[in-house]
Protein backbone atom coordinates (compact mmCIF):
# COMPACT_ATOMS: atom_id res chain seq x y z
CA UNK A 1 0.00 0.00 0.00
CA UNK A 2 3.50 2.10 0.69
CA UNK A 3 4.61 3.31 -2.65
CA UNK A 4 8.13 5.14 -2.24
CA UNK A 5 10.07 7.76 -4.36
CA UNK A 6 13.55 8.09 -4.38
CA UNK A 7 15.06 11.17 -3.19
CA UNK A 8 19.29 11.59 -2.54
CA UNK A 9 19.20 7.60 -2.49
CA UNK A 10 16.95 7.46 0.07
CA UNK A 11 13.03 6.10 -0.81
CA UNK A 12 10.64 8.54 0.36
CA UNK A 13 6.53 7.50 1.10
CA UNK A 14 4.74 9.26 -1.87
CA UNK A 15 1.19 8.33 -0.81
CA UNK A 16 -0.03 5.67 1.62
CA UNK A 17 -3.76 3.81 0.20
CA UNK A 18 -6.19 3.51 2.22
CA UNK A 19 -7.31 -0.40 3.40
CA UNK A 20 -10.45 0.23 3.54
CA UNK A 21 -11.53 2.20 0.41
CA UNK A 22 -8.07 1.93 -1.74
CA UNK A 23 -7.53 5.40 -2.38
CA UNK A 24 -4.54 7.50 -2.14
CA UNK A 25 -5.93 10.19 -0.55
CA UNK A 26 -5.14 9.61 3.30
CA UNK A 27 -3.39 12.28 6.08
CA UNK A 28 -1.00 11.96 8.94
CA UNK A 29 -3.17 13.12 12.45
CA UNK A 30 -0.44 11.87 14.66
CA UNK A 31 2.65 10.46 14.77
CA UNK A 32 4.51 9.68 17.38
CA UNK A 33 8.04 7.58 17.99
CA UNK A 34 7.37 4.17 19.85
CA UNK A 35 9.97 2.72 22.32
CA UNK A 36 11.30 0.17 19.26
CA UNK A 37 14.15 1.46 18.00
CA UNK A 38 13.90 2.98 14.48
CA UNK A 39 9.64 2.25 13.98
CA UNK A 40 7.65 5.54 14.01
CA UNK A 41 3.65 5.14 14.71
CA UNK A 42 1.65 7.07 12.22
CA UNK A 43 -1.91 7.59 12.96
CA UNK A 44 -3.97 8.15 9.22
CA UNK A 45 -7.41 9.64 8.23
CA UNK A 46 -8.51 8.92 4.61
CA UNK A 47 -9.66 11.75 2.85
CA UNK A 48 -12.30 10.16 0.81
CA UNK A 49 -13.76 7.25 3.66
CA UNK A 50 -13.12 9.48 6.42
CA UNK A 51 -11.72 6.15 8.31
CA UNK A 52 -8.74 5.99 10.51
CA UNK A 53 -5.84 3.36 10.89
CA UNK A 54 -2.71 3.24 11.85
CA UNK A 55 1.07 2.86 10.23
CA UNK A 56 3.93 1.54 11.67
CA UNK A 57 7.64 2.76 9.54
CA UNK A 58 10.40 1.40 9.81
CA UNK A 59 13.73 1.43 8.20
CA UNK A 60 15.15 -1.47 6.22
CA UNK A 61 18.31 -1.96 7.41
CA UNK A 62 19.73 -5.09 5.19
CA UNK A 63 18.65 -7.93 3.84
CA UNK A 64 19.04 -11.02 5.66
CA UNK A 65 18.79 -14.74 4.65
CA UNK A 66 18.53 -17.37 6.76
CA UNK A 67 20.21 -20.70 6.25
CA UNK A 68 17.35 -23.58 6.69
CA UNK A 69 18.62 -27.50 8.14
CA UNK A 70 18.48 -28.22 4.57
CA UNK A 71 21.38 -25.48 3.45
CA UNK A 72 18.45 -23.81 1.53
CA UNK A 73 18.65 -19.89 2.20
CA UNK A 74 15.51 -18.03 2.51
CA UNK A 75 15.08 -14.19 2.52
CA UNK A 76 14.13 -13.24 5.90
CA UNK A 77 10.22 -13.01 6.63
CA UNK A 78 8.75 -11.08 8.70
CA UNK A 79 5.07 -12.67 8.08
CA UNK A 80 6.59 -15.93 8.01
CA UNK A 81 7.63 -15.50 12.06
CA UNK A 82 4.45 -13.21 12.50
CA UNK A 83 2.37 -16.64 11.52
CA UNK A 84 3.99 -19.27 13.50
CA UNK A 85 3.79 -16.78 16.61
CA UNK A 86 0.36 -16.33 15.88
CA UNK A 87 -0.18 -19.97 15.86
CA UNK A 88 2.13 -20.53 19.20
CA UNK A 89 0.32 -17.51 20.62
CA UNK A 90 -3.35 -18.78 19.87
CA UNK A 91 -5.92 -18.24 22.50
CA UNK A 92 -3.26 -17.09 24.82
CA UNK A 93 -3.66 -13.58 26.54
CA UNK A 94 -0.75 -11.77 24.53
CA UNK A 95 -1.64 -8.61 22.39
CA UNK A 96 -0.91 -7.95 19.03
CA UNK A 97 1.63 -4.86 19.72
CA UNK A 98 3.38 -7.27 22.05
CA UNK A 99 3.59 -9.92 19.52
CA UNK A 100 5.11 -6.88 16.68
CA UNK A 101 7.21 -5.75 19.57
CA UNK A 102 8.63 -9.24 20.01
CA UNK A 103 8.88 -9.74 16.21
CA UNK A 104 10.98 -6.67 15.64
CA UNK A 105 13.04 -7.58 18.78
CA UNK A 106 14.26 -10.84 16.86
CA UNK A 107 14.77 -8.59 13.54
CA UNK A 108 16.84 -6.12 15.39
CA UNK A 109 18.93 -8.72 17.38
CA UNK A 110 19.80 -10.62 13.83
CA UNK A 111 21.03 -7.18 12.37
CA UNK A 112 22.80 -7.01 15.42
CA UNK A 113 24.77 -10.29 14.83
CA UNK A 114 26.18 -8.41 11.62
CA UNK A 115 25.87 -10.86 8.94
CA UNK A 116 23.79 -11.44 6.02
CA UNK A 117 23.25 -15.19 6.51
CA UNK A 118 21.70 -16.82 9.71
CA UNK A 119 21.09 -19.91 10.64
CA UNK A 120 17.62 -20.62 11.19
CA UNK A 121 18.71 -22.13 14.80
CA UNK A 122 19.99 -18.88 15.74
CA UNK A 123 16.40 -17.51 14.65
CA UNK A 124 14.85 -20.17 16.53
CA UNK A 125 16.77 -19.58 19.50
CA UNK A 126 16.43 -15.83 19.96
CA UNK A 127 12.36 -15.87 19.12
CA UNK A 128 12.52 -18.90 22.70
CA UNK A 129 14.07 -16.91 24.74
CA UNK A 130 12.00 -13.76 23.78
CA UNK A 131 8.84 -15.89 24.02
CA UNK A 132 9.69 -17.63 27.45
CA UNK A 133 9.49 -14.05 28.79
CA UNK A 134 5.83 -13.23 27.80
CA UNK A 135 4.26 -16.58 28.05
CA UNK A 136 5.57 -20.15 29.09
CA UNK A 137 3.16 -22.09 27.21
CA UNK A 138 3.52 -19.87 24.02
CA UNK A 139 7.01 -20.95 24.51
CA UNK A 140 6.12 -24.33 24.91
CA UNK A 141 3.81 -24.93 22.25
CA UNK A 142 6.52 -23.02 19.34
CA UNK A 143 9.36 -25.07 21.04
CA UNK A 144 7.49 -28.27 20.13
CA UNK A 145 7.36 -27.29 16.04
CA UNK A 146 10.95 -25.74 16.44
CA UNK A 147 13.04 -28.66 18.05
CA UNK A 148 10.61 -31.19 16.41
CA UNK A 149 9.13 -32.58 19.33
CA UNK A 150 8.31 -36.35 19.00
CA UNK A 151 6.41 -37.84 21.83
CA UNK A 152 5.23 -36.41 25.64
CA UNK A 153 8.77 -36.84 27.28
CA UNK A 154 10.29 -34.30 24.87
CA UNK A 155 7.60 -32.07 26.37
CA UNK A 156 8.35 -33.10 30.17
CA UNK A 157 12.12 -32.36 29.49
CA UNK A 158 11.12 -28.83 28.72
CA UNK A 159 9.10 -28.28 31.57
CA UNK A 160 11.79 -29.44 33.76
CA UNK A 161 13.84 -27.01 31.70
CA UNK A 162 11.20 -23.86 32.31
CA UNK A 163 10.52 -25.11 35.76
CA UNK A 164 14.55 -24.79 36.47
CA UNK A 165 14.37 -20.88 35.45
Amino acid sequence: MLCYIEFNTQYLPLFMKCPYCNKPTTKVIEKRDTDRENVVRRRRKCSTCSKRFTTYERAEVLDLFIIKKDQRREMFNRQKLRLSLTKACEKRPIKHEKLESLITEVEQQLIKIRSTDIESRVVGEIVMDLLKEIDEVAYIRFASVYRNFKDVTDFEKELQEISKD
